[in-house]
């Protein structure tokens, strides 16, 4: 087994790297050497990454990144919610920019290339463009996003939101982490306030769109074998909590034929669940992954089950029929058996269909790289999908080993973070 002491990213990623690859600019090395250098920060004992959001390890590595962007020629700051902005420069700065990125936070012990992969690849353009004495027509941004996991307060997404404005400020001040700090004193940790937080929204009104490079943590493009793929919308989830309410008994004084056991009830309406996605998209899903039951005791029967259902989709009018039948199917299977039921919507977000004219300009950089084009929907919330309600948004995924994510064994070759790079290189050309 591999020690902590002895871990390479670097290594592994250049095994079998063909340097052929290097092409336009891009090279693989480059890229191994600062993924690596990132995956350093916030190691863990199985090889994995831990830096939540807002954590002396997710500032580290946005300090890391920020000396390379300098480095690149880039002017640099940082805004209240720490989200960081690299802008090179272009032939005609009064143009709104061209931005990319992504986030260095992760879950705990995750793994080191969601997120990275889509901020090293925004910065690998910047160097590309400067190997080959090309200047864009427009500027162009990196963007690293703070807290995009969410792990530290099981509420993602916070440096995006409030980069657009759309953080509920007064809620997240309710919120406190698994070592009892709020959310307040959570920023003053790493050099940030409230105040600041609650006005980073400064720069979205200056940014014409914004693409995000993200591993796919799924097999779909695996499955094609194909490098990269592009994203066609981004799921909106919504979150249904629903309770049968039954009668809770002796289990066993209480005769088979007079029972209202509810857990019987929420386990039909469980087997029934999956029908209905593919009824309304074949890009829909619904998940029941959580589930309470009362009392609880193995010799009682149940008298009341709440379930909760993940519901997605890329479009708000698909999410909505779903949401609406299976709301209707816990009814319908309640009434059956002379119970009743009731719904708490917890979640719903809007999803963010990728515009037709930005996925056709993805097909031609994929094409001009002699990539087949191949269109996939994004199940996962990312950045881009809060950036989206405000500007124009894509999204390129890169093949994921296995669909494996949020693990250290998540892992993207190299060869392919180079092909999604100059994927990237010659879409953001595209939008000069």
């Amino acid at each position: 087994m591999t020690k902590r002491t002895e871990y390479s990213l670097y290594n592994e990623l250049m095994s079998g790297y063909q340097e052929q690859l290097d092409k336009d600019g891009v090279r693989g090395e480059r890229i191994a050497k600062r993924l690596d250098a990132l995956s350093k920060i916030g190691l863990t004992s199985d090889l994995g990454s831990n830096r939540p959001g807002f954590s002396q390890e997710e500032k580290q590595a946005k300090a890391l990144v920020m000396s390379w962007m300098e480095e690149a020629g880039l002017d640099v700051e940082m805004d209240g919610a720490g989200n960081v902005i690299g802008r090179l420069a272009g032939e005609n700065n009064e143009l709104k920019s061209i931005a990319s990125g992504s986030h260095v936070d992760s879950v705990p012990n995750g793994g080191h290339f969601d997120g990275p992969l889509g901020v090293i690849s925004a910065l690998e353009v910047v160097e590309a463009w400067k190997e080959t004495n090309y200047i864009p027509n427009k500027p162009f941004d990196i963007l690293i996003f703070s807290d995009e996991e969410g792990s530290r307060f099981n509420n993602g997404l916070n440096g995006s939101e409030a980069f657009v404005g759309q953080a509920n400020v007064d809620s997240k001040l309710d919120l406190t982490d698994a070592a009892g700090d709020s959310f307040s004193t959570v920023l003053e940790a790493v050099d940030l306030t409230v105040e600041g937080y609650a006005n980073a929204a400064k720069k979205i009104n200056e940014i014409e769109t914004f693409v995000e490079v993200h591993i796919e943590q799924g097999k779909r493009l695996e499955k094609e074998d194909l490098p990269c793929g592009i994203v066609s919308g981004i799921a909106g989830p919504c979150w249904l909590e629903v309770t049968f309410h039954g009668r809770a008994g002796h289990a066993g004084n209480t005769p088979m034929n007079d029972r209202s056991d509810a857990l019987v009830t929420a386990s039909t309406f469980i087997t029934r669940v999956p029908d209905f996605p593919a009824k309304v998209s074949d890009s829909a899903v619904a998940t029941v992954g959580k589930m309470h039951v009362q009392p609880n005791g193995v010799n009682v029967i149940p008298g009341e089950v709440s379930v909760f259902v993940d519901i997605r989709d890329i479009y708000a009018d698909t999410v909505h029929q779903l949401v609406d039948d299976v709301k209707q199917l816990a009814h319908t299977i309640a009434k059956e058996r002379n119970q009743s039921c009731t719904i708490n919507e917890q979640v719903r977000i809007t999803p963010v269909p990728i515009k037709k004219e930005y996925q056709q300009k993805l097909a031609s950089a994929l094409e001009s790289k002699k990539i087949r084009p191949y269109t996939l929907p994004s199940g996962a919330g990312h950045d881009a999908m809060i950036i989206g309600s405000r500007i124009p948004v894509s999204m390129l995924f890169v093949r994921s080993k296995d669909g494996v994510s949020h693990h250290p064994a998540e892992w993207t070759d190299l060869a392919d973070c180079v092909q999604g790079i100059r994927v990237l290189k010659t879409y953001i050309e595209q939008l000069q």
